[in-house]
């Protein structure tokens, strides 16, 4: 088994207020695919998410293409991870305290994009 690049970006942020960015459904629809949709009934392991990507330019679709994804591991201030049909599809977030701010790492490479758009997100929104 291959070893998986991963993708990190640190945010001036609190890990709480990180961790809501990550885990709430309209803040995730702002930086994750933005605009796609997420409907999170349950935040527990093994409950399901209807995840809805949208047509951009960074994928090839014609038409909406909603997505059912299980929740994998749930840890509070920690890691959210998720995947699709079965756990080879795994996207774990995980999040860490680091140099008075906080540290996020997706699992794998390709969310350089997605992170950018957290940080600017969360960064620039004193509501949070």
């Amino acid at each position: 088994m291959l070893d998986k690049e991963k993708s990190s970006i640190w945010i001036d942020a609190s890990i709480v207020t990180v961790w809501r960015a990550i885990t709430e459904e309209q803040l995730l629809s702002q930086w994750y695919s933005q605009d796609s949709t997420w409907d999170i009934p349950k935040l527990e392991a093994g409950a399901e998410i209807i995840f809805t990507l949208l047509p951009n330019e960074h994928n090839q679709l014609s038409e909406n293409l909603p997505m059912v994804l299980t929740i994998k591991n749930i840890t509070p201030n920690r890691e959210f991870s998720f995947y699709l049909g079965n756990e080879e599809t795994l996207i774990a977030i995980f999040i860490e305290e680091e140099q008075n701010g906080t540290k996020v790492t997706f699992n794998s490479s390709g969310y350089e994009a997605s992170l950018a758009n957290l940080k600017t997100l969360v960064e620039r929104n004193d509501t949070l």
